[in-house]
């Protein structure tokens, strides 16, 4: 197909994974980077997307084109890579061709101006390929650099803001980073989405790389994990997979959670498990719950999760948000004034991903339209951020509407009170807390009277089989949830 022509099915398929990203990037980021990808074609199964900038290109080829290709093989599994173009001018123009032979400059040294992702020679979603001796024992030269995910050379321990919601993981991840043995197997990482799970995967990754070159260390998505699993089974190439996935030194699995429900991943994962534990080789998980909580996810894969150092990462605190931007402005060697920051730190809660966006945009309006950062101008600039976050619900809100609607005191809500005139609506609040907050179960126990994260799963379980049940009652928590979110 042209690149200048785009059919319907096409468009419709990268409609709904714009969507996608939309939904899992947030919508700070999408504005920011993914917005401004158009697709332009495609040739053979290699899709065809522009952006309209060099940097812009090196960005979304490091942070996203992983993900891109990921969910184009879910949409249409004949397309077999993604290619990123620069159209400074738009698609078709003039200035194409050049662009397209001109070499490109990434903010690390030199990169290609077409950046492609899905083929075994693409630096963004490596795969394994049927017959690549290289793969076949984990040994090879480019084994490396062929299965694990590129890593981000901003992640790094020396530039991990350490606050008390962050301390015990950072604290395990360097222990892990700087043993010569294995402390504590596996070490699982769990927190909300924003909180610095990658960042202390990808520090680890490199301080090990630095420190010990001749280890072999494998870092990847579980989404990544699947796809290479099942891309051996379409090669018939599983040994190889098994080979190279059970010899390593470290083994680190990002986002963990996406493998719920998918049978056959679960159980090579788990046999790559329990194979790396007996050699003891060290593995290194993430998610954005913890190993008891996740969804989909095996009786005994779940134990085996938790065997090790279990270390939870806690909703940021203001005076780590406020250092965190402080850090990212210094490193992108900006002046913002510190009531600017502040104002930050204050409005925008939910994660350091969308923290550090919101700046990223401020510093960007600063340096296009050539004004000095004001808090005004930041307003402005963010004036969608800021509103989405005025929006968004807080457990201490939903304490309160739910006991001003049954007429109890708030103080109930932490109380040690079992009656059932108070035990209900504080079951009614957690319920609303998991609907309306992306809080996980133990910080909303937390929240009432530091109740285990169990009481807090039977809470919304009774209220979800009372709203099937009773229809008054359910009439009472639609009524709730819609005050909340108006």
């Amino acid at each position: 197909m042209s690149d200048s022509v785009v059919d319907s099915k096409l468009s419709g398929q990268w409609a709904r994974i714009r969507g996608a990203l939309r939904e899992e990037f947030g919508e700070a980021a999408f504005r920011s980077w993914l917005k401004p990808l158009t697709l332009v074609g495609h040739d053979g199964g290699e899709v065809r997307i522009s952006v309209p900038t060099r940097f812009m290109r090196d960005w979304i080829a490091t942070h996203y084109a992983e993900r891109i290709h990921i969910l184009w093989c879910e949409e249409n599994t004949d397309i077999s890579g993604v290619k990123i173009l620069v159209h400074p001018t738009g698609p078709g123009s003039a200035q194409d061709s050049a662009t397209d032979s001109a070499p490109g400059s990434a903010p690390d040294g030199p990169a290609p101006e077409v950046l492609s992702a899905g083929t075994s020679e693409s630096t963004a979603s490596p795969g394994i390929t049927a017959g690549d001796p290289t793969l076949g024992n984990g040994t090879g030269p480019n084994w490396q650099k062929n299965v694990s995910a590129p890593l981000d050379p901003n992640y790094t321990f020396s530039n991990f803001v350490v606050g008390k919601p962050n301390e015990l993981a950072f604290a395990a991840a360097r222990r892990v980073a700087e043993s010569d043995h294995v402390p504590f197997n596996p070490l699982f990482l769990y927190g909300g989405v924003g909180l610095g799970k990658t960042h202390l995967m990808h520090a680890l990754a490199w301080h090990i790389r630095q420190r010990t070159p001749g280890r072999r260390v494998i870092y990847l998505s579980a989404e990544k994990f699947m796809y290479q699993f099942i891309r051996a089974l379409r090669f018939k190439n599983t040994m190889a997979f098994k080979d190279l996935f059970r010899s390593v030194d470290v083994l680190m699995i990002d986002d963990v959670q996406f493998i719920n429900g998918k049978d056959s991943t679960q159980e090579e994962f788990f046999h790559t498990f329990n194979a790396l534990v007996d050699q003891n080789h060290q593995i290194v998980i993430s998610a954005d719950k913890s190993p008891n909580d996740l969804e989909g996810i095996e009786e005994r894969m779940r134990s085996r999760l938790g065997w090790g150092l279990v270390a939870d990462i806690h909703p940021t605190t203001y005076e780590l948000r406020l250092g965190i931007l402080q850090s990212k402005a210094e490193s992108l060697k900006a002046e913002i004034p510190l009531k600017v920051l502040e104002f930050l730190a204050h409005k925008i809660t939910s994660n350091v991903r969308e923290l550090e966006g919101a700046l990223n945009r401020i510093i960007a309006h600063a340096t296009l339209v050539g004004r000095p950062v004001s808090l005004e101008s930041s307003q402005e600039v963010l004036h969608d951020l800021l509103r989405v976050s005025d929006r968004r619900v807080t457990i201490e809100q939903i304490q309160k509407r739910v006991a001003t609607h049954f007429n109890i005191k708030l103080s109930e809500m932490s109380s040690a009170r079992r009656a059932r005139a108070v035990a209900r609506p504080r079951q009614v609040a957690m319920y609303l807390a998991k609907q309306l907050t992306s809080r996980s179960l133990p910080e909303i126990g937390r929240k009432f009277g530091n109740r285990d994260h169990t009481t807090v799963m039977h809470a919304v379980r009774r209220v979800e089989e009372l709203r099937t049940n009773d229809n008054s009652f359910n009439e009472d928590v639609e009524l709730l949830q819609r005050m909340l979110e108006g």
